[in-house]
């Protein structure tokens, strides 16, 4: 269990952050600015709970969310042996498998896209869609850093599996009340 009994250390004032073996590495490290962009994503992803409210889409992006700091964990953690136990979190298979079957559960109830769809909607639908477009940039952010250092494979699959678990996810929310809203391209040009 993580105790934090003091949230400032002075150990980055010079621009530079912990990893999880210790060494330190740049604040503006590509490896950090995955780190930060998954943290982004699970705040969005925490904006679109409160959004849905209590109910099993909420329980499922509850679970998600635990992820993402595991996520975190994995992508500070340097090394080429992707192996979790139980010092070192890793993502894993059994992870990004989990994800796809939900999504296949998901896609099951919809109808397949007529058109792109604009990101609104309800609230709630909103919230999932820019978690999902800051999940994108988590993603993004991710592969950059991935060309610099070796990163998990598995962690790489989970955040691009979850951008598309929520897209789903949000044309369930918009289906369940009362639709999505449709691109109309052209429709301003009069």
């Amino acid at each position: 269990m993580v105790k934090l009994n003091k949230i400032y250390t002075r150990t980055g004032d010079a621009g530079t952050t912990g990893l999880v073996d210790g060494s330190r590495v740049s604040k503006a490290d590509a490896r950090m600015a995955a780190i930060g962009d998954v943290d982004e994503a699970n705040s969005a992803i925490g904006l679109a709970i409160a959004a849905l409210g209590d109910g099993p889409e909420a329980e499922m992006l509850g679970l998600i969310q635990n992820e993402m700091f595991d996520l975190g964990a994995d992508l500070a953690t340097p090394g080429e042996d992707f192996t979790p136990d139980e010092m070192t979190l890793r993502i894993t298979a059994h992870q990004v498998e989990r994800l796809e079957h939900e999504i296949d559960r998901m896609n099951e109830a919809l109808e397949p896209l007529r058109s792109f769809i604009l990101p609104s909607g309800s609230s709630a639908v909103a919230a999932l869609h820019l978690a999902r477009a800051i999940t994108r940039r988590a993603e993004r952010s991710a592969v950059a850093a991935s060309q610099a250092a070796t990163l998990n494979p598995q962690a790489l699959a989970y955040i691009n599996r979850l951008s598309d678990h929520l897209f789903v996810l949000a044309r369930l929310v918009a289906n369940a009340g009362g639709g999505e809203v449709l691109w109309v391209p052209g429709k301003s040009r009069g």
